[in-house]
C-alpha cells in the first residue's frame, strides 16, 4: 500500500544473486513493498520483494495509494478545515480576510503563537506574489502551513549502522487515545514488511490491556511477552532480552495509558524508560506518544508534560477525522521550532478504524488536505 517506515540494510548483508541492483554498496535501503495486500500474509512472501523490484517500482504504484488515501484524508479533514477554507469564498482581500482568517485558524485550535506565524508569513507572501484573487491567497496559506509542518514529516527508522539487536520503541499516551490499537496497525505494517516484531504488554494496570494486545499479536502472527499483574518495568525488560535472543528486528512496549498531571504514573513512565536501557544498550530507541485529535490545544500540553518526563522522539495523531481542532499539529510544529532538541516528528495520522487510515504523515499533503 505505502512505505510506512524507511528500514536500514545491515551493512555486511550479502546480496542475493537474483538482484537486479549493480552493486550492493549503491542499492537504496530496503523499504516496504509499496502494495499491502489486506489479508495477513506469511513474512516469507514478502522478503524478496524489496530485493526483487526495482528501485523505480515502488515509486510508480505508489500515487494510486496515496491518492485515495488524499481523499480520504481531504474528507477527515473537512470539520478543522471547511471554516478555514469557507474565508477565501469572498472577492476582497482586505483587513477583513485576515481577521476572519485569524478567528477560523484559532477556532481550529491552531494556538496563538502558530497563527500570529502563519498570518505573518502569509502576509509576506500575498505582497511578494502581488496576489489579488482571494484563491491564490488561499494558495499561499496552503504554502505557508506546508512549510511550517514541514519539520514534523521524518520517516520511522528500523534498525540502524552497527546497531547490535532489535529497533526498541516504547509507546506512551492518554486513555483513549487509541494507543494500542495504533500499535496493532503499526505492528501489521511491519510484519508485512518481513520484520519479526515481539510486542510488550506492559499496560498492566487497565482492564484487558493484555488480551487486547494479544488479539492484535494473534491477527498479525507475532510473539508477545505478558505477566498477569507484573511489574510493567520487568515486563519490558523481558520483552527486550527476550527479542535479542530471537533475533527480533523491532521490539514495541505498549505502556499504560495516563494523564500527565499525575506525578506517580510519570514516574513509573520513567522507570520503564530507564529499565530498557539496562536491556540494550541505546534503547529505547524511539519514545513515541499518541495523542487525541480531538483534544486540541490539550494535546499540546500532553506532548510537552511527556516530553520533559520521557524525551519523546515522535508522534502518533489519532481521530483528526472527528474533531475540528486539527490545527493542533501547526501548534506542535510551531512549539517545536523553540524546542531545545528541535522538533517531535509525527511519524503518523490517523483518520478512521481501518487499517489503511493510518498512514505517515505529509505535510504538504496534509496543508492541500485541510484546505482542499
Amino acid at each position: 500500500m505505502f512505505s510506512f517506515f524507511r528500514k536500514k540494510a545491515p551493512p555486511a548483508a550479502p546480496a542475493p544473486p537474483a538482484v537486479a541492483a549493480p552493486s550492493p554498496v549503491v542499492a537504496p535501503p530496503a523499504v516496504a513493498p509499496p502494495a499491502l495486500a489486506p489479508d495477513v500474509t506469511p513474512a516469507s512472501a514478502t522478503a524478496i520483494a524489496p530485493a526483487a523490484v526495482p528501485a523505480i517500482a515502488p515509486a510508480a504504484a505508489a500515487p494510486p495509494a496515496r491518492s485515495g488515501w488524499f481523499s480520504r484524508l481531504s474528507q477527515g479533514l473537512r470539520k478543522t478545515g471547511g471554516s478555514i477554507a469557507q474565508v477565501f469564498t469572498g472577492t476582497r482581500i482586505d483587513e477583513a480576510l485576515y481577521e476572519e482568517l485569524e478567528s477560523a485558524l484559532l477556532m481550529a485550535d491552531t494556538g496563538v503563537p502558530a497563527t500570529q506565524f502563519l498570518l505573518a508569513d502569509l502576509r509576506r507572501r500575498v505582497k511578494e506574489a502581488r496576489a489579488t484573487d482571494p484563491a491564490a491567497v488561499k494558495g499561499l496559506l496552503a504554502d505557508a502551513i506546508a512549510d511550517l509542518l514541514a519539520p514534523l514529516q521524518k520517516p520511522l527508522v528500523i534498525g540502524g549502522e552497527g546497531r547490535e539487536g532489535p529497533t526498541v520503541i516504547m509507546v506512551a499516551g492518554v486513555n483513549g487515545a487509541g494507543k494500542t490499537t495504533s500499535i496493532g496497525k503499526l505492528t501489521r505494517h511491519l510484519a508485512q514488511a518481513d520484520c519479526k516484531v515481539l510486542l510488550a504488554a506492559a499496560d498492566t494496570f487497565r482492564a484487558a490491556a493484555r488480551e487486547q494486545l494479544a488479539v492484535w499479536a494473534d491477527r498479525n502472527r507475532v510473539e508477545i511477552v505478558a505477566q498477569a499483574g507484573g511489574d510493567p518495568a520487568a515486563v519490558s525488560f523481558d520483552a527486550v532480552t527476550a527479542g535479542r535472543a530471537r533475533g527480533c528486528d523491532v521490539v514495541i512496549a505498549d505502556t499504560a495509558g495516563r494523564l500527565p498531571t499525575q506525578p506517580h504514573l510519570m514516574e513509573e513512565l520513567k522507570k520503564i524508560r530507564r529499565t530498557i536501557a539496562k536491556a540494550q544498550d541505546g534503547a529505547p530507541h524511539e519514545v513515541l506518544l499518541v495523542v487525541d485529535g480531538n483534544t486540541g490545544q490539550n494535546a499540546l500540553a500532553q506532548v510537552k508534560a511527556f516530553d520533559d518526563a520521557i524525551q519523546l522522539t515522535g508522534l502518533v495523531v489519532t481521530k483528526l477525522d472527528g474533531t475540528a481542532k486539527g490545527g493542533v499539529l501547526a501548534a506542535i510544529a510551531r512549539w517545536g521550532a523553540q524546542r531545545a532538541g528541535g522538533p517531535v516528528p509525527v511519524y503518523f495520522i490517523g483518520i478512521g478504524e481501518k487499517l489503511e487510515d493510518l498512514q505517515t504523515f505529509d505535510a504538504r499533503e496534509f496543508a492541500r488536505a485541510l484546505l482542499d
